[in-house]
């Protein structure tokens, strides 16, 4: 990590008009990098994850707040030919815009690329959807769980005998999310170069079938659809949860040396020198055999015990935390995962931190819906208080 990152993208203006979580986690990150970033919401209702709740923080949902950091909200009500016009104005003035409206709405409203690109051919548009900007699926509204059942994800996840499980977070949205921030950086390196802007296309399919990995490699490699794993793993034995005397432990046994460092510990060195487990291959094979043996092991002994043991020994391991213990854990407090943001009203708010950020210095709180409505209309377009009256008066803003 490196502070420096935290001021990178200083200097630029993003407008994120998108919602939800994909487009919005993508403009977290630029904002995180020190982007000027504008959340552009429609007057009166806002982000949908705005009324995605309990829990609230005052009339601020969780889930907004997960995924609007850093950012100043902008209502425009992109319907009316004076908020498409403001609308394009900013777009003058903007280097990136995020946005995931329907594809057939776009031109209407005046976001699709060839419409702000006459405005300003420097600009970086990276445009989300469920399943991209052209084909027969173009309109075809693309949520999450959706996309997760579409994409192999949830016929991977879940255990064996059971039925098929999405993941604990919107995964889908968050790697599109992290693809479309990569891509926008990428854009930006490429109009230093080129002078001109850039259009980018991205599909939560598309970005849900490229995180299946090794798995989806699996697949393209033999034609058989890989089983469902469990909390085991598809190519590595041992690699999964044990029950212990007392709870779970993960173990994760990568390669055969700690393979046999492991079998130390646990007391078995004969079980390391047998042909049938001594390499991870043999292991794969095995593992029906070798899985309940050392389930049996790992009975014998504590998760602390284990853990304590293990460690010492260079085999990776872990318990299974729920957030509660590790928030308050002594990794949570040297990572810091926890960071404060000030709210308008002089207050903290406890936030997630960026990776890509050690210190964020003075952090922007999730804003409320149109709280800075006359500072960007003041400071990107010049207009004085009068005329951002009129503008909501007229309920364009």
């Amino acid at each position: 990590m490196s502070s420096d990152l935290a001021q990178s993208l200083k200097g630029l203006r993003v407008l994120d008009a998108s919602r939800v979580l994909a487009g919005p986690y993508a403009g977290q990150i630029l904002a995180d990098l020190g982007a000027e970033v504008v959340k552009i919401e429609q007057p009166g209702s806002g982000d949908d994850t705005r009324a995605w709740g309990p829990p609230y923080l005052d009339d601020l949902s969780a889930y907004f707040m997960s995924c609007n950091r850093g950012k100043r909200s902008l209502t425009l009500d992109l319907k009316q030919a004076a908020g498409r016009e403001l609308w394009l104005k900013l777009v003058e003035r903007s280097d990136i815009v995020l946005e995931n409206f329907r594809a057939d709405s776009v031109h209407d409203l005046g976001m699709d690329a060839a419409t702000m690109h006459q405005r300003n051919s420097r600009l970086i548009i990276c445009s989300l959807s469920g399943f991209g900007r052209s084909g027969p699926d173009a309109d075809r509204p693309g949520y999450d769980f959706v996309v997760q059942g579409m994409s192999g994800m949830m016929a991977a996840t879940g255990p064996k005998e059971g039925p098929p499980s999405k993941f604990g977070v919107a995964i889908a949205d968050i790697t599109t999310g992290l693809y479309a921030a990569v891509a926008v950086l990428a854009a930006l390196r490429g109009r230093a170069e080129s002078g001109h802007g850039y259009a980018i296309d991205l599909a939560l399919i598309d970005c849900a079938v490229a995180s299946m990995a090794n798995v989806g490699q699996s697949f393209l490699t033999t034609g058989k659809v890989p089983a469902r794993q469990g909390n085991a793993h598809a190519q590595i034995v041992p690699y999964e949860a044990f029950a212990t005397s007392n709870g779970w432990l993960v173990l994760a046994v990568g390669n055969d040396a700690q393979w046999r460092r492991f079998c130390k510990v646990a007391g078995h060195d004969d079980i390391a020198l047998d042909a049938r487990f001594a390499t991870n291959e043999s292991r794969v094979r095995h593992r029906e055999v070798l899985i309940p043996q050392v389930g049996s092991w790992l009975k014998q002994r504590s998760t602390e015990q284990w853990i304590h043991d293990l460690t010492a020994a260079k085999v990776p391991c872990g318990p299974i935390w729920d957030l509660a213990t590790l928030m308050h854990s002594d990794l949570a407090a040297n990572r810091r995962f926890k960071i404060k943001a000030k709210r308008p009203d002089g207050s903290d708010v406890d936030l997630l931190r960026s990776p890509l950020v050690a210190d964020p210095g003075e952090l922007l709180a999730p804003p409320a819906l149109g709280a800075d409505n006359a500072q960007i209309l003041g400071d990107w377009l010049g207009l004085d208080a009068q005329a951002v009256a009129r503008l909501a008066a007229d309920g364009v803003i």
